[in-house]
Protein backbone atom coordinates (compact mmCIF):
# COMPACT_ATOMS: atom_id res chain seq x y z
CA UNK A 1 0.00 0.00 0.00
CA UNK A 2 0.97 3.80 -1.01
CA UNK A 3 0.49 6.61 1.75
CA UNK A 4 1.39 10.16 1.33
CA UNK A 5 2.07 12.95 3.90
CA UNK A 6 3.00 16.63 3.06
CA UNK A 7 5.80 17.79 4.72
CA UNK A 8 7.94 20.96 3.86
CA UNK A 9 11.91 21.59 3.22
CA UNK A 10 13.56 25.11 3.96
CA UNK A 11 15.36 27.08 1.16
CA UNK A 12 16.95 30.02 2.94
CA UNK A 13 13.73 31.70 4.05
CA UNK A 14 11.07 29.74 2.17
CA UNK A 15 9.18 26.41 2.91
CA UNK A 16 8.98 23.90 -0.44
CA UNK A 17 6.38 21.53 0.03
CA UNK A 18 7.64 18.19 0.04
CA UNK A 19 5.86 14.94 -0.30
CA UNK A 20 6.65 11.96 1.65
CA UNK A 21 5.63 8.75 -0.16
CA UNK A 22 5.65 5.19 1.54
CA UNK A 23 5.33 1.84 -0.05
CA UNK A 24 4.79 -0.98 2.17
CA UNK A 25 4.90 -4.28 0.11
CA UNK A 26 5.64 -7.77 0.14
CA UNK A 27 9.13 -8.97 -0.67
CA UNK A 28 13.27 -9.16 1.32
CA UNK A 29 12.60 -6.54 4.36
CA UNK A 30 14.53 -3.80 3.02
CA UNK A 31 14.27 -0.06 4.45
CA UNK A 32 15.05 2.55 1.36
CA UNK A 33 15.14 6.69 1.38
CA UNK A 34 15.15 8.35 -2.39
CA UNK A 35 14.41 11.63 -3.29
CA UNK A 36 17.94 13.23 -2.43
CA UNK A 37 17.93 12.96 1.41
CA UNK A 38 21.06 14.08 2.95
CA UNK A 39 22.72 12.16 6.19
CA UNK A 40 19.88 13.45 8.60
CA UNK A 41 17.21 12.66 6.59
CA UNK A 42 19.06 9.08 5.64
CA UNK A 43 19.44 8.69 9.56
CA UNK A 44 15.72 8.97 10.36
CA UNK A 45 15.02 5.13 9.24
CA UNK A 46 16.54 4.02 12.70
CA UNK A 47 14.64 6.74 14.53
CA UNK A 48 11.48 6.08 13.08
CA UNK A 49 12.39 2.65 13.92
CA UNK A 50 13.17 2.60 17.11
CA UNK A 51 10.07 5.42 17.68
CA UNK A 52 7.93 3.28 16.54
CA UNK A 53 8.69 0.31 18.40
CA UNK A 54 9.27 2.34 21.79
CA UNK A 55 5.40 4.12 21.31
CA UNK A 56 3.79 0.22 21.34
CA UNK A 57 3.45 0.24 17.55
CA UNK A 58 4.49 -2.39 14.90
CA UNK A 59 7.27 -1.68 12.57
CA UNK A 60 6.23 -3.51 9.62
CA UNK A 61 8.87 -6.14 8.41
CA UNK A 62 8.23 -6.15 4.86
CA UNK A 63 10.21 -4.26 1.73
CA UNK A 64 9.87 -0.43 2.27
CA UNK A 65 10.65 2.42 0.27
CA UNK A 66 10.69 6.10 1.23
CA UNK A 67 10.78 9.02 -1.21
CA UNK A 68 10.28 12.49 -1.10
CA UNK A 69 9.08 14.47 -3.89
CA UNK A 70 9.92 16.45 -5.95
CA UNK A 71 13.13 14.51 -6.13
CA UNK A 72 15.65 17.18 -7.64
CA UNK A 73 15.28 19.08 -4.21
CA UNK A 74 17.72 18.46 -1.57
CA UNK A 75 16.02 17.71 2.00
CA UNK A 76 17.71 18.08 4.70
CA UNK A 77 17.63 18.27 8.33
CA UNK A 78 15.38 16.45 11.13
CA UNK A 79 12.16 17.70 10.28
CA UNK A 80 10.94 15.12 8.10
CA UNK A 81 11.11 12.60 10.78
CA UNK A 82 6.88 12.68 11.80
CA UNK A 83 5.70 12.76 8.58
CA UNK A 84 7.88 10.00 7.69
CA UNK A 85 6.40 7.71 10.52
CA UNK A 86 2.98 9.11 9.68
CA UNK A 87 3.16 7.69 5.96
CA UNK A 88 5.01 4.50 7.23
CA UNK A 89 1.98 3.85 9.75
CA UNK A 90 -0.67 4.47 7.20
CA UNK A 91 0.91 2.88 4.85
CA UNK A 92 1.05 -0.70 6.78
CA UNK A 93 -2.66 -0.05 7.81
CA UNK A 94 -1.79 1.30 11.18
CA UNK A 95 -4.08 4.32 10.83
CA UNK A 96 -7.14 3.04 8.84
CA UNK A 97 -9.89 6.02 7.92
CA UNK A 98 -7.60 8.75 8.55
CA UNK A 99 -7.59 11.42 6.02
CA UNK A 100 -3.82 13.11 5.83
CA UNK A 101 -4.40 15.03 2.79
CA UNK A 102 -4.69 18.42 4.14
CA UNK A 103 -2.61 18.31 7.09
CA UNK A 104 1.54 19.14 7.56
CA UNK A 105 3.43 17.22 9.60
CA UNK A 106 6.39 18.41 10.99
CA UNK A 107 9.46 17.61 13.71
CA UNK A 108 12.00 15.18 14.86
CA UNK A 109 11.20 12.11 16.40
CA UNK A 110 13.38 11.45 19.83
CA UNK A 111 14.16 7.06 20.23
CA UNK A 112 11.88 6.88 22.10
CA UNK A 113 8.57 8.22 20.65
CA UNK A 114 8.97 12.01 22.13
CA UNK A 115 9.11 15.01 19.46
CA UNK A 116 11.81 17.26 19.30
CA UNK A 117 11.43 20.90 18.30
CA UNK A 118 12.98 21.85 14.67
CA UNK A 119 14.89 25.14 13.69
CA UNK A 120 13.03 27.09 10.98
CA UNK A 121 9.29 26.50 11.63
CA UNK A 122 7.99 30.12 11.37
CA UNK A 123 9.22 30.30 7.83
CA UNK A 124 7.64 26.89 6.81
CA UNK A 125 4.55 27.92 8.52
CA UNK A 126 3.80 30.85 6.57
CA UNK A 127 5.07 29.49 3.17
CA UNK A 128 2.95 26.67 4.05
CA UNK A 129 -0.25 28.71 4.68
CA UNK A 130 0.52 30.86 1.99
CA UNK A 131 0.45 27.53 -0.34
CA UNK A 132 -3.49 26.60 1.54
CA UNK A 133 -2.03 24.63 4.31
CA UNK A 134 -4.55 25.54 6.98
CA UNK A 135 -3.58 22.38 9.05
CA UNK A 136 -0.30 21.47 11.07
CA UNK A 137 1.07 19.17 13.22
CA UNK A 138 4.51 20.44 15.32
CA UNK A 139 6.35 19.98 18.14
CA UNK A 140 5.35 21.27 21.30
CA UNK A 141 8.92 22.86 22.22
CA UNK A 142 7.70 24.76 18.78
CA UNK A 143 4.43 25.92 20.65
CA UNK A 144 5.66 29.24 21.55
CA UNK A 145 6.81 30.33 17.64
CA UNK A 146 3.90 28.64 16.35
CA UNK A 147 1.18 30.87 18.17
CA UNK A 148 1.92 34.11 16.23
CA UNK A 149 0.56 32.83 13.38
CA UNK A 150 -3.06 33.21 12.74
CA UNK A 151 -5.72 31.83 10.54
CA UNK A 152 -5.02 28.22 10.86
CA UNK A 153 -5.17 25.34 13.27
CA UNK A 154 -1.96 24.21 14.72
CA UNK A 155 -1.61 21.03 16.91
CA UNK A 156 1.40 21.17 19.31
CA UNK A 157 2.03 17.30 20.26
CA UNK A 158 4.47 15.71 22.61
CA UNK A 159 4.96 12.31 21.51
CA UNK A 160 4.14 10.48 18.31
CA UNK A 161 1.42 8.56 20.29
CA UNK A 162 -0.25 12.06 21.09
CA UNK A 163 -0.01 12.55 17.44
CA UNK A 164 -1.72 8.53 16.49
CA UNK A 165 -4.52 9.68 19.07
CA UNK A 166 -4.68 13.15 17.59
CA UNK A 167 -5.66 11.70 14.01
CA UNK A 168 -7.83 8.40 15.44
CA UNK A 169 -9.63 11.31 17.35
CA UNK A 170 -9.42 9.50 20.43
CA UNK A 171 -7.66 12.34 22.45
CA UNK A 172 -7.91 15.34 19.89
CA UNK A 173 -4.91 17.84 21.02
CA UNK A 174 -6.51 21.32 21.38
CA UNK A 175 -5.66 23.98 18.75
CA UNK A 176 -3.32 26.37 19.53
CA UNK A 177 -4.46 30.22 20.78
CA UNK A 178 -2.83 32.64 18.54
CA UNK A 179 -1.25 35.18 20.80
CA UNK A 180 -0.92 39.33 20.06
CA UNK A 181 2.62 40.34 19.25
CA UNK A 182 3.40 43.38 21.82
CA UNK A 183 7.10 44.71 21.00
CA UNK A 184 9.38 45.41 23.58
CA UNK A 185 10.04 49.05 24.43
CA UNK A 186 13.55 48.54 25.41
CA UNK A 187 16.30 46.54 25.17
CA UNK A 188 17.21 43.78 27.19
CA UNK A 189 20.70 45.75 28.58
CA UNK A 190 20.41 48.80 31.03
CA UNK A 191 21.21 51.62 28.26
CA UNK A 192 19.92 54.43 28.04
CA UNK A 193 21.63 58.20 26.75
CA UNK A 194 20.50 59.59 30.04
CA UNK A 195 23.74 57.65 31.27
CA UNK A 196 26.25 59.00 28.66
CA UNK A 197 28.27 62.07 30.11
CA UNK A 198 29.29 65.03 27.22
CA UNK A 199 29.29 63.99 23.68
CA UNK A 200 26.47 66.19 22.47
CA UNK A 201 27.68 65.71 19.04
CA UNK A 202 28.04 61.97 19.13
CA UNK A 203 24.23 62.46 20.72
CA UNK A 204 23.20 64.47 17.91
CA UNK A 205 24.82 61.77 15.28
CA UNK A 206 23.12 58.76 16.54
CA UNK A 207 19.60 60.37 16.71
CA UNK A 208 19.91 61.56 12.99
CA UNK A 209 21.28 58.11 12.42
CA UNK A 210 18.50 56.27 13.51
CA UNK A 211 16.03 58.87 12.38
CA UNK A 212 16.55 58.50 8.59
CA UNK A 213 18.13 54.61 8.90
CA UNK A 214 21.86 56.05 8.43
CA UNK A 215 24.83 54.19 9.06
CA UNK A 216 27.17 55.84 11.88
CA UNK A 217 31.38 55.62 12.41
CA UNK A 218 32.85 56.61 15.97
CA UNK A 219 36.39 57.61 16.35
CA UNK A 220 38.16 58.70 19.21
CA UNK A 221 40.52 57.70 21.90
CA UNK A 222 39.92 54.67 24.04
CA UNK A 223 37.35 54.67 26.89
CA UNK A 224 35.78 57.53 25.23
CA UNK A 225 32.12 56.26 25.13
CA UNK A 226 31.98 54.48 22.08
CA UNK A 227 30.78 51.24 22.64
CA UNK A 228 28.17 52.77 25.41
CA UNK A 229 27.10 55.54 22.77
CA UNK A 230 25.95 52.49 20.17
CA UNK A 231 24.74 50.17 23.02
CA UNK A 232 21.90 53.30 23.23
CA UNK A 233 20.97 52.70 19.90
CA UNK A 234 18.12 50.27 20.23
CA UNK A 235 16.88 52.47 23.05
CA UNK A 236 16.14 54.55 20.46
CA UNK A 237 15.09 52.90 17.55
CA UNK A 238 11.33 52.69 16.71
CA UNK A 239 9.30 49.74 18.05
CA UNK A 240 8.95 46.68 15.88
CA UNK A 241 6.03 46.03 13.66
CA UNK A 242 4.26 42.72 13.53
CA UNK A 243 5.47 42.59 9.59
CA UNK A 244 9.13 43.75 11.20
CA UNK A 245 8.72 40.94 13.71
CA UNK A 246 7.87 38.01 11.79
CA UNK A 247 10.69 38.97 9.08
CA UNK A 248 13.37 39.06 11.34
CA UNK A 249 11.80 36.11 13.38
CA UNK A 250 12.20 34.09 10.37
CA UNK A 251 15.69 34.57 9.95
CA UNK A 252 16.30 33.70 13.78
CA UNK A 253 14.36 30.62 13.12
CA UNK A 254 16.40 29.42 10.37
CA UNK A 255 19.48 30.03 11.98
CA UNK A 256 18.78 28.25 15.61
CA UNK A 257 19.01 31.21 17.69
CA UNK A 258 15.30 31.99 18.77
CA UNK A 259 15.00 32.42 21.88
CA UNK A 260 12.31 31.22 24.56
CA UNK A 261 9.95 34.30 23.61
CA UNK A 262 8.98 32.61 20.55
CA UNK A 263 9.66 35.16 18.13
CA UNK A 264 11.82 38.54 18.12
CA UNK A 265 10.76 41.44 20.08
CA UNK A 266 13.06 43.95 20.16
CA UNK A 267 15.44 45.40 17.24
CA UNK A 268 18.97 42.99 16.64
CA UNK A 269 21.72 44.51 18.16
CA UNK A 270 24.63 41.84 16.92
CA UNK A 271 28.68 42.41 18.13
CA UNK A 272 30.45 40.13 16.14
CA UNK A 273 33.94 39.45 17.15
CA UNK A 274 36.90 41.02 15.22
CA UNK A 275 37.98 37.54 14.30
CA UNK A 276 34.49 36.96 12.35
CA UNK A 277 34.99 35.17 8.75
CA UNK A 278 33.58 35.92 5.83
CA UNK A 279 31.19 33.27 6.34
CA UNK A 280 30.37 33.88 9.63
CA UNK A 281 29.30 37.48 8.66
CA UNK A 282 27.42 37.27 5.36
CA UNK A 283 26.05 33.65 5.54
CA UNK A 284 26.68 30.14 4.25
CA UNK A 285 27.92 26.73 5.72
CA UNK A 286 29.26 23.30 4.74
CA UNK A 287 25.65 21.55 3.71
CA UNK A 288 22.74 23.97 4.52
CA UNK A 289 23.25 27.70 3.67
CA UNK A 290 22.54 29.94 7.25
CA UNK A 291 22.25 33.32 7.61
CA UNK A 292 25.12 35.48 8.86
CA UNK A 293 25.56 38.21 10.81
CA UNK A 294 24.45 41.07 8.82
CA UNK A 295 20.81 38.95 8.37
CA UNK A 296 20.73 38.06 12.25
CA UNK A 297 21.48 42.33 12.17
CA UNK A 298 18.15 42.97 9.74
CA UNK A 299 16.19 45.50 11.03
CA UNK A 300 18.48 46.64 13.86
CA UNK A 301 21.83 46.99 14.43
CA UNK A 302 25.60 45.64 12.99
CA UNK A 303 28.01 46.92 15.30
CA UNK A 304 31.72 46.66 14.82
CA UNK A 305 33.92 47.57 17.85
CA UNK A 306 37.43 48.77 16.74
CA UNK A 307 36.56 48.35 13.09
CA UNK A 308 39.98 48.66 11.62
CA UNK A 309 40.87 45.07 13.22
CA UNK A 310 38.04 42.94 11.59
CA UNK A 311 39.52 40.77 8.37
CA UNK A 312 39.51 43.24 5.77
CA UNK A 313 37.48 40.47 3.47
CA UNK A 314 34.63 40.43 6.04
CA UNK A 315 34.60 43.83 5.86
CA UNK A 316 34.50 44.26 1.99
CA UNK A 317 31.94 41.96 1.65
CA UNK A 318 29.57 43.70 3.48
CA UNK A 319 29.43 46.26 0.66
CA UNK A 320 27.04 45.49 -1.71
CA UNK A 321 24.46 44.51 1.17
CA UNK A 322 24.93 48.29 2.71
CA UNK A 323 23.46 49.46 -0.78
CA UNK A 324 21.02 46.45 -1.98
CA UNK A 325 19.85 45.69 1.92
CA UNK A 326 20.33 42.02 0.87
CA UNK A 327 22.60 39.29 0.43
CA UNK A 328 22.67 36.45 -2.08
CA UNK A 329 24.82 33.70 -0.54
CA UNK A 330 26.42 30.88 -3.02
CA UNK A 331 27.55 27.30 -1.88
CA UNK A 332 27.81 24.32 -2.89
CA UNK A 333 24.21 23.71 -1.38
CA UNK A 334 22.77 26.30 -3.30
CA UNK A 335 22.28 30.19 -3.56
CA UNK A 336 20.15 31.53 -1.42
CA UNK A 337 18.96 35.42 -0.92
CA UNK A 338 18.66 36.65 2.56
CA UNK A 339 17.38 40.06 3.80
CA UNK A 340 20.46 42.39 5.13
CA UNK A 341 19.04 45.62 5.11
CA UNK A 342 20.55 47.05 8.94
CA UNK A 343 22.10 50.14 10.37
CA UNK A 344 25.58 50.08 11.04
CA UNK A 345 27.35 51.58 13.79
CA UNK A 346 31.32 50.99 13.53
CA UNK A 347 33.68 52.90 16.35
CA UNK A 348 37.53 52.54 15.77
CA UNK A 349 40.44 54.38 17.72
CA UNK A 350 41.97 57.30 15.28
CA UNK A 351 45.33 55.60 15.51
CA UNK A 352 47.10 52.43 16.93
CA UNK A 353 47.97 54.10 20.66
CA UNK A 354 44.42 55.96 20.11
CA UNK A 355 45.21 59.40 20.98
CA UNK A 356 45.79 61.20 17.26
CA UNK A 357 43.65 64.14 17.72
CA UNK A 358 43.15 64.02 21.24
CA UNK A 359 42.71 67.64 23.05
CA UNK A 360 44.90 66.61 26.54
CA UNK A 361 46.58 63.48 24.95
CA UNK A 362 49.97 63.17 23.28
CA UNK A 363 49.93 60.58 20.12
CA UNK A 364 52.68 58.32 20.09
CA UNK A 365 52.85 57.07 16.49
CA UNK A 366 54.45 58.53 13.69
CA UNK A 367 52.89 59.02 10.35
CA UNK A 368 53.83 55.99 8.24
CA UNK A 369 51.82 53.74 11.62
CA UNK A 370 48.71 56.39 11.41
CA UNK A 371 48.43 55.68 7.78
CA UNK A 372 48.78 52.22 7.78
CA UNK A 373 46.20 51.95 10.53
CA UNK A 374 43.49 53.62 8.43
CA UNK A 375 44.77 52.49 5.45
CA UNK A 376 42.57 49.20 6.85
CA UNK A 377 39.34 50.54 6.00
CA UNK A 378 38.76 50.63 2.46
CA UNK A 379 37.35 54.00 0.85
CA UNK A 380 34.59 52.23 -0.60
CA UNK A 381 33.40 50.94 2.74
CA UNK A 382 33.80 54.35 4.49
CA UNK A 383 32.20 56.19 1.74
CA UNK A 384 29.15 54.31 2.69
CA UNK A 385 28.85 55.53 6.09
CA UNK A 386 26.75 58.06 5.98
CA UNK A 387 27.78 59.86 9.65
CA UNK A 388 31.44 59.70 10.85
CA UNK A 389 32.04 61.40 14.08
CA UNK A 390 34.50 62.51 16.33
CA UNK A 391 34.31 61.12 20.33
CA UNK A 392 36.80 62.94 22.66
CA UNK A 393 37.25 62.66 25.65
CA UNK A 394 35.26 63.86 28.80
CA UNK A 395 36.22 66.14 31.43
CA UNK A 396 35.96 64.82 34.71
CA UNK A 397 33.55 67.44 36.10
CA UNK A 398 31.04 66.07 33.42
CA UNK A 399 32.45 62.69 34.86
CA UNK A 400 31.45 63.36 37.94
CA UNK A 401 28.13 65.66 37.67
CA UNK A 402 24.59 64.30 38.86
CA UNK A 403 22.86 65.82 36.36
CA UNK A 404 21.42 63.56 33.93
CA UNK A 405 21.41 63.94 29.99
CA UNK A 406 18.68 63.76 28.25
CA UNK A 407 16.86 60.48 28.19
CA UNK A 408 16.86 57.42 25.20
CA UNK A 409 12.52 58.01 25.61
CA UNK A 410 12.71 61.43 24.91
CA UNK A 411 14.99 61.02 21.94
CA UNK A 412 12.84 57.93 20.69
CA UNK A 413 9.70 60.64 20.31
CA UNK A 414 11.68 62.70 17.86
CA UNK A 415 12.64 59.94 15.93
CA UNK A 416 9.07 58.46 16.18
CA UNK A 417 8.38 61.95 14.37
CA UNK A 418 10.68 61.90 11.50
CA UNK A 419 9.73 58.00 11.33
CA UNK A 420 6.24 59.18 10.58
CA UNK A 421 7.14 61.89 8.33
CA UNK A 422 9.03 59.26 6.16
CA UNK A 423 6.75 56.96 6.24
CA UNK A 424 3.96 59.00 4.61
CA UNK A 425 6.26 60.51 2.27
CA UNK A 426 7.56 57.52 0.81
CA UNK A 427 3.85 55.42 1.72
CA UNK A 428 3.65 52.33 -0.87
CA UNK A 429 6.80 52.55 -2.45
CA UNK A 430 8.66 49.89 -0.36
CA UNK A 431 10.99 52.84 0.63
CA UNK A 432 10.69 53.17 4.45
CA UNK A 433 13.61 55.63 5.40
CA UNK A 434 15.92 58.47 3.82
CA UNK A 435 19.03 55.99 3.69
CA UNK A 436 16.80 54.01 1.29
CA UNK A 437 16.11 56.39 -1.13
CA UNK A 438 17.34 55.93 -5.22
CA UNK A 439 18.23 58.71 -7.73
CA UNK A 440 14.16 59.32 -8.46
CA UNK A 441 13.40 59.86 -4.58
CA UNK A 442 16.42 62.07 -4.53
CA UNK A 443 14.98 64.36 -7.00
CA UNK A 444 11.42 64.36 -6.24
CA UNK A 445 12.04 65.34 -2.57
CA UNK A 446 15.65 66.22 -2.30
CA UNK A 447 15.51 69.50 -4.39
CA UNK A 448 18.38 71.89 -2.86
CA UNK A 449 18.23 75.70 -2.61
CA UNK A 450 20.70 77.27 -4.80
CA UNK A 451 22.53 78.38 -1.13
CA UNK A 452 22.62 74.78 -0.11
CA UNK A 453 23.67 73.55 -3.34
CA UNK A 454 26.89 76.20 -3.09
CA UNK A 455 27.94 74.49 0.57
CA UNK A 456 27.75 71.18 -1.24
CA UNK A 457 29.13 72.42 -4.20
CA UNK A 458 32.21 73.45 -2.14
CA UNK A 459 32.32 70.45 -0.18
CA UNK A 460 32.19 68.38 -2.81
CA UNK A 461 35.50 69.79 -4.72
CA UNK A 462 37.51 70.80 -1.30
CA UNK A 463 36.90 67.12 -0.06
CA UNK A 464 36.93 65.38 -3.36
CA UNK A 465 33.80 63.38 -2.28
CA UNK A 466 32.39 60.78 -4.66
CA UNK A 467 29.18 60.71 -6.56
CA UNK A 468 27.96 58.41 -3.53
CA UNK A 469 28.76 60.55 -0.83
CA UNK A 470 26.98 63.68 -1.96
CA UNK A 471 24.21 61.47 -2.17
CA UNK A 472 24.44 60.22 0.92
CA UNK A 473 25.17 63.87 2.77
CA UNK A 474 21.83 64.61 0.81
CA UNK A 475 20.21 62.22 2.45
CA UNK A 476 20.82 62.72 5.97
CA UNK A 477 20.38 66.66 5.25
CA UNK A 478 16.89 65.20 4.29
CA UNK A 479 16.68 63.59 7.58
CA UNK A 480 17.72 66.43 9.46
CA UNK A 481 15.12 68.51 8.05
CA UNK A 482 12.53 65.94 8.88
CA UNK A 483 13.62 65.92 12.54
CA UNK A 484 13.53 69.39 12.60
CA UNK A 485 9.91 69.33 10.81
CA UNK A 486 10.57 71.34 7.46
CA UNK A 487 9.64 70.42 4.57
CA UNK A 488 12.31 71.65 2.72
CA UNK A 489 15.80 70.79 2.73
CA UNK A 490 17.57 74.51 4.13
CA UNK A 491 21.00 75.53 4.11
CA UNK A 492 21.77 74.62 7.35
CA UNK A 493 20.97 71.37 6.91
CA UNK A 494 23.29 70.65 4.15
CA UNK A 495 25.99 72.02 6.77
CA UNK A 496 25.44 70.04 9.55
CA UNK A 497 24.92 66.79 7.19
CA UNK A 498 28.38 67.93 5.22
CA UNK A 499 30.22 68.43 8.87
CA UNK A 500 29.79 64.99 9.49
CA UNK A 501 32.06 63.93 7.16
CA UNK A 502 35.22 65.14 8.51
CA UNK A 503 36.63 61.20 8.14
CA UNK A 504 35.83 60.80 4.19
CA UNK A 505 39.86 60.95 3.72
CA UNK A 506 40.73 58.03 6.42
CA UNK A 507 41.55 56.08 3.65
Amino acid sequence: MIAKVTCYALQGLEGVPVEVETDVCKGIPAYEMVGLPDTAVKESKERVRSALKNSGLLFPMNKITVNFAPADIKKEGAAFDLAVAVSLLKASEQLVGVDLTETVFLGELALGGELRPIAGLLPILISAKGHGYTRFVIPAGNAREAAFLGGAQIYPAHSLSEVLAHLRGEMPIPPLATVTFVPHLQGKNSADLKYVKGQPVARRALEIAVAGGHNVLLVGPPGTGKTMLARCLPTIMPDLTFEEALEITKIHSVAGVLGEEGIVSERPFRTPHHTATVVSMCGGGNRAVHPGEISLAHGGVLFLDELPEYHRSALEAMRQPLEDGKITVSRAGGTVTFPARFMLCASMNPCPCGNYGSADKICTCSPAEIRRYRRKISGPLLDRIDLQVEVDNVSYDDLSSLEMSEDSQSVKARVDGARRIQNERYAGSGIHTNAEMGERELTNWCRLSAEGDDILRAAFERMQLSARARSRIIKVARTIADLAGSETIEPVHVFEAVSYRIYDKLA
